[in-house]
């Protein structure tokens, strides 16, 4: 059986993302791989062995288009209301929080808040299919 393992984004500024993913969702560096050309930043913490893989290719100035294939990461965290409250005294301007219902029944409550580079991470309040 596979086991996702990491996602990988490209990134413009390696000090600008790491600050936000540590700020953002306390996410720490647990490696970094430096070759000739890029640099590749792996970001963890204690909660699941999934990573983010941040790459960043040496002498890019122009920032990524992500198109329209892209979609979101998606992070679950326990207490939702506090995790928008402190995103937003932090200066990182969470989107509004949203109830998703499916007729009268509550499917999630989330909020989406965009990195340095563009990337629409989904704040999932934990409990139903997202633990």
């Amino acid at each position: 059986m596979a086991k996702a393992i990491h996602s990988m984004i490209r990134v413009l500024d390696e000090a600008r993302s790491v600050d936000f993913y540590s700020r953002a969702f306390g996410l720490s560096v647990a490696d970094r791989l430096d070759f000739e050309s890029f640099t590749l930043v792996y970001l963890s913490n204690p909660e699941t062995s999934f990573e983010l893989e941040l790459t960043v290719n040496k002498g890019r100035t122009e920032p990524y288009e992500l198109g329209d294939g892209y979609g979101h990461l998606a992070v679950s965290v326990s207490d939702i209301d506090a995790e928008h409250a402190r995103l937003t005294a932090d200066g990182l301007a969470p989107r509004k929080l949203v109830d998703f219902k499916n007729g009268d029944v509550t499917v999630a409550r989330f909020f989406f808040i965009a990195d340095p580079d563009g990337y629409q991470i989904e704040v999932i309040q934990r409990g139903g299919r997202f633990l």
